[in-house]
């Protein structure tokens, strides 16, 4: 599993024009979900997301989680981070999981990162075109790879 994480001061998303999730202070987590993942990388993103520290402390030292902001999060599926561009100038997206694993995955780990943040995460609609709206706070973006744990 891929995750970019953006710190965000607030964050949208639109499906046709309507309103679908917002939140304020918190993570938008583009999610990428690879053909091969399994339980173990999920449960390792979750966790790793979750106590990820790059909120500022009253020092403005980024050490603080979005648990000790209570922070929101804002996850949306984006199958485009496993885009494969070695040949030609049209991506390959054949690492990315099919819609048959990839939904169980999304759904899980919204579920488990939910329990583990314990508040409601927001959530775009898989598959859909979407458009994203929101505040890069910082700007902070992290990449974070279950199959790169460095």
């Amino acid at each position: 599993m891929k995750a970019v994480i953006q710190r965000v001061l607030e964050a949208s998303v639109k499906v046709e024009e309507e309103l679908i999730s917002e939140i304020q202070q918190g993570f938008v987590i583009l999610l990428g979900i690879h053909e091969e993942d399994t339980k173990e990388d999920l449960d390792w993103l979750v966790k790793k997301v979750a106590q990820l520290r790059v909120f500022p402390d009253e020092k403005a030292n980024m050490n603080l989680s979005i648990q000790d902001i209570n922070g929101e999060a804002l996850v949306v599926s984006q199958f485009t981070l496993y885009a494969n561009t070695k040949k030609g100038n049209r991506p390959s997206f054949i690492l990315s999981a099919k819609p048959e694993k990839a939904i169980p995955m999304y759904e899980g780990f919204v579920k488990e990162l939910q329990l583990k943040l314990n508040k409601k995460i927001q959530t775009g609609i898989f598959g859909a075109d979407m458009k994203v709206s929101l505040v890069n706070d910082g700007p902070v973006t992290i990449v974070i790879d279950s199959k790169n744990k460095e």
